[in-house]
């Protein structure tokens, strides 16, 4: 069985939108665990927004380690009411997303990785669908912004690996609780 993995840039303050702010602190430690986690992956699960950001962004770049290709390569899932279609390798998750990311999940297979896609990661977290969280935690404070979490029921976690970079990211790794 297949691990969804959320993979998400965060203020310290828990605001995920529009993660340009993430440049000044991004670096090849952080690089090297982004790519150690796309490579342990093969594919993703993408909400509408992100995906639009990245099919606009990712199919023009090229880069020495193969994250790119990797990126470029791999099947996309994405949950959407509105799309219609979808390229660069996508295939478009319509009506009922917890039973077709059940069914993903049960497929043989490395990881599924969700990038960003605040509103799928809560519908998933709210189906108990997802089973690690990768939060890289910027030392940064914006105030107001859409939050990875929002309010309703809890969900356990535990902490099973922590990584400091030099510039002040902390990448925190939970995985769901045993009950």
């Amino acid at each position: 069985m297949r691990k969804i993995i959320a993979a998400e840039y965060l203020t310290l303050d828990g605001v995920m939108e529009n993660p340009a702010w993430t440049g000044p602190y991004f670096n090849d430690e952080l690089a090297q665990l982004q790519h150690s986690l796309l490579m342990a992956s093969d594919a993703l699960l993408l909400g509408r927004v992100t995906y639009e950001g990245f099919a606009a962004a990712w199919p023009g770049v090229t880069d020495e380690n193969g994250f790119a290709e990797r990126m470029n390569g791999l099947p996309k899932f994405v949950a959407s009411r509105t799309l219609t279609t979808a390229d660069w390798n996508a295939s478009i998750i319509q009506g009922d997303v917890a039973a077709e990311v059940t069914r993903l999940k049960q497929e043989p297979g490395q990881n599924l990785l969700i990038y960003g896609s605040g509103q799928l990661a809560e519908h998933l977290r709210q189906h108990h669908l997802i089973d690690e969280y990768r939060l890289m935690v910027h030392p940064l404070l914006l105030g107001s912004g859409q939050r990875l979490f929002r309010e309703g029921d809890g969900t356990n976690l535990t902490l099973t690996n922590t990584v400091a970079t030099s510039t002040g990211v902390l990448v925190l790794t939970y995985q769901l609780a045993s009950t």
